[in-house]
């Protein structure tokens, strides 16, 4: 590197400092009014405030964040995208036909008021989720296990009908209706995860859905933190446990996740030394924290597809030229590029490419010219009497969805007014039925083709588009029990022509996570499903 090139990486890395202060602010004096480091005490940013901590209720990746600190399942996701590892299960079997899953329970394995983790607990946790009268809205995830669908339909009356049988405390058999090739990594999702069968049962029943026992006060969890304070949209604190089956491994000592409104004032905490790891960095400042050496800024892509449903039922979104007229419209490379510019990507596909190994085979195109054919065709020439609609979200990305507005009223000459719901009043929306056109995002539970595939399934609680197609249905059914990648493969991308073919939803972009990391943060791990993987983190 010759002189002036020293000299010209000096000035870029002043800049980019002097340019920060003035970008940032400096309302809050910056770093040098922070606390000392507390320990190991980890303090996270939470944008969204938990509607339960229910591992069988909950939907949301917030909740999910606190739910694993607490508690863990037979198997737990890896961080590195491989196969599920051994959790409460040490080790488990198959047998030749596919059928039959055994797991062997760690004898050590304990619940947070000491009592052993058995398999019974297991039985009645899976009881309880495909309990009817607990509508647990992830109950799919469960129905490979033999008589689930049965039984949850009511056509089956006795639960011990159904594959799921503790051979003793520590042995737990799980039985098939058909070889599930994802079943390891859907036993290893959140909603797979145990209750305590003795405090569901202390505070309400089984199928209660506004039990207290998720209070910390009556909180019994087996993960390697326990339940200490939870301040409503202030704070909610977790403490190492003594009775974790691995206690010793555990580093933190406590994790606080506090909560945020908001990007810019989580920012401004993390510069003041209040956080160690924020949710998300607002657009307006990632590059800026790009050009710093060394840089807190964080990305990670994820397998989460951010989309607008589009309710089928209500015209004109009934017919699908206008459908394909409105995706047509739509330049993603422009919201990607020019308004997040986060690492997110143009989404040509509904599932997320390399989703458990999954190649997309049908591609979307973007044309304004046959945008507006199609909506000629339908009825609605240069968007003549085109009906008045509402486009819908959560609190998020405005500026992607004024985008929208504009390259629909530009491209169509159609009128779409912007509407921001909180985010459950949102969510309840879309299952209802309750709106027209509606953001909505599509994240696995699991690292698997076969999830994303399963939201758009007939009845399933989470087709937000109300969309049904026998073909499609069939296709995703056979796809999930096709031992073969390649077979397996070819027909999930069979239905994913059918779905992009008939646009219930038009994909937008593959969202990716930003985010800040306090250099005393070591071994932070966060998956592309948006798990976190707390027991290995230590704070310098």
């Amino acid at each position: 590197m010759s002189a002036m090139d020293s000299l010209k990486t000096i000035s870029r890395l002043v800049c980019s400092s002097v340019l920060l202060t003035l970008i940032l602010g400096g309302q809050n004096g910056g770093a040098r009014r922070s606390a000392a480091p507390l320990g190991q005490i980890l303090r996270i940013s939470q944008r969204n405030e938990p509607a339960t901590l229910d591992p069988h209720l909950a939907t949301l990746p917030d909740e999910f964040f606190i739910i694993r600190a607490l508690s863990e399942g037979l198997l737990s996701p890896s961080s590195d995208g491989g196969p599920p590892k051994p959790a409460v299960a040490e080790s488990w079997s198959v047998s030749p036909d596919g059928l039959v899953y055994t797991f062997h329970l760690r004898p050590e394995a304990r619940w947070s008021n000491g009592d052993p983790v058995t398999a019974n607990d297991f039985v009645y946790s899976i009881h309880r989720v495909l309990s009817p009268a607990l509508a647990a809205p992830k109950v799919a995830l469960f129905y490979p296990l033999k008589n689930a669908v049965a039984f949850y339909a009511g056509r089956e009356k006795i639960f011990s009908s159904v594959g799921v049988r503790a051979i003793n405390e520590h042995e737990l058999e799980l039985t098939l209706a058909e070889p599930t090739a994802d079943f390891p990594a859907m036993v290893a999702s959140g909603p797979w995860i145990p209750v305590h069968p003795a405090t569901i049962e202390k505070n309400g029943a089984m199928v209660a859905r506004d039990s207290k026992w998720t209070r910390p006060e009556n909180f019994v969890g087996n993960g390697p933190f326990t339940f200490s304070a939870w301040r409503p949209n202030r704070e909610i604190r977790v403490t190492r446990s003594k009775t974790y089956r691995d206690a010793a491994q555990v580093n933190l000592q406590e994790i606080r996740f506090v909560a945020f409104d908001n990007g810019d004032s989580e920012e401004r905490a993390f510069r003041a030394g209040q956080l160690d790891v924020t949710m998300a960095v607002p657009f307006s400042k990632i590059a800026t924290y790009r050009e710093m050496q060394p840089s807190p800024l964080h990305e990670v892509p994820l397998h989460e597809t951010r989309y607008l449903s589009l309710n089928v039922n209500r015209p004109p979104l009934d017919d699908a030229r206008v459908r394909r007229a409105l995706s047509l419209a739509l330049d993603r490379e422009a919201l990607t590029g020019k308004i997040l510019r986060g690492g997110q990507r143009p989404a040509f596909s509904y599932v997320p490419p390399g989703l458990g190994g999954y190649s997309p085979g049908m591609l979307l195109t973007e044309n304004a010219v046959t945008a507006r054919q199609l909506l000629a065709e339908a009825g609605y020439p240069g968007g003549k009497n085109f009906p008045p609609l509402e486009l819908t979200s959560w609190a998020t990305t405005p500026a992607v969805l004024e985008a929208i507005q504009q390259m629909w009223h530009r491209e169509l000459g159609i009128e779409i007014t912007l509407v921001q719901r909180e985010a459950r009043t949102h969510l309840a929306a879309l299952a209802a039925g309750d709106y027209t056109i509606a953001l909505a995002t599509v994240i696995p539970d699991y690292d698997g083709a076969s999830d994303a595939f399963d939201y758009l399934l007939t009845g399933n609680a989470s087709n937000y588009p109300h969309w049904s197609n026998p073909g499609y249905d069939r296709l995703v059914h056979n796809a999930a029990q096709t031992a073969t990648n390649e077979v397996r493969n070819a027909t999930y991308q069979q239905a994913e022509k059918i779905l992009l073919d008939e646009l219930p939803l038009i994909p937008l972009y593959f969202n990716a996570q930003n985010f800040l990391l306090k250099p005393r943060v070591k071994n932070w791990r966060a998956d592309r499903l948006w798990t976190r993987f707390y027991s290995e983190i230590s704070l310098k």
